[in-house]
């Protein structure tokens, strides 16, 4: 399969969205970090519309469904806990919340959050698509920066576990 559509299908992907996808074509792939970005940003963006359309429909479809609705519950409450900044401050709030490229808070769980807080799906849209983004801008900064940015990379997220971990106890 063509480097390009791979890193364009992974940043689709609900897990890995841009976040992965870029250090993939730039390190993996050696496309250079500005078409690694834009494919990335294009794949994740193209997801978004049609989430934010779907997941009410699937929401009732799962209220119906025991096994599915324990999972969409689990979903919503992942969401909600993570989600204190989206429900505060709407979508502004999204739009920060889905501009942090940390696990769990890409555009996937940024329409989870829209569709949480009932936040129209106009504003939805933008604020989802400014923080993929922003996101994108920050990930491939860190990913051009190569090994330093690597480190970078990695100690703010050990700093934020340890931070989350710090106030949960």
């Amino acid at each position: 399969m063509n480097p390009v559509l791979k890193v364009f299908l992974l940043s689709m992907a609900p897990i890995s969205e841009l976040r992965g996808a870029i250090p993939l074509g730039v390190w993996g792939y050696g496309l250079s970090p500005l078409k690694a970005f834009a494919v990335a940003i294009v794949g994740n963006l193209l997801a978004v519309v049609p989430l934010l359309i779907l997941i009410e429909p699937a929401h009732r479809l799962a209220e119906k469904i025991p096994l599915f609705k324990r999972i969409f519950d689990w979903i919503l409450e992942r969401t909600r806990r993570k989600g204190k900044v989206v429900e505060k401050y709407e979508a502004l709030g999204l739009m920060l919340f889905v501009a942090i490229p940390l696990p769990g808070t890409g555009a996937w769980t940024g329409a989870f959050a829209a569709f949480l807080f009932d936040i129209p799906f106009k504003y939805s849209v933008i604020a989802i698509s400014l923080g993929v983004l922003i996101a994108g801008v920050i990930v491939t900064v860190f990913v051009a920066a190569g090994l330093v940015g690597a480190v970078a990379a990695g100690a703010i997220l050990i700093g934020v576990a340890l931070y989350n971990l710090y106030r949960k106890l």
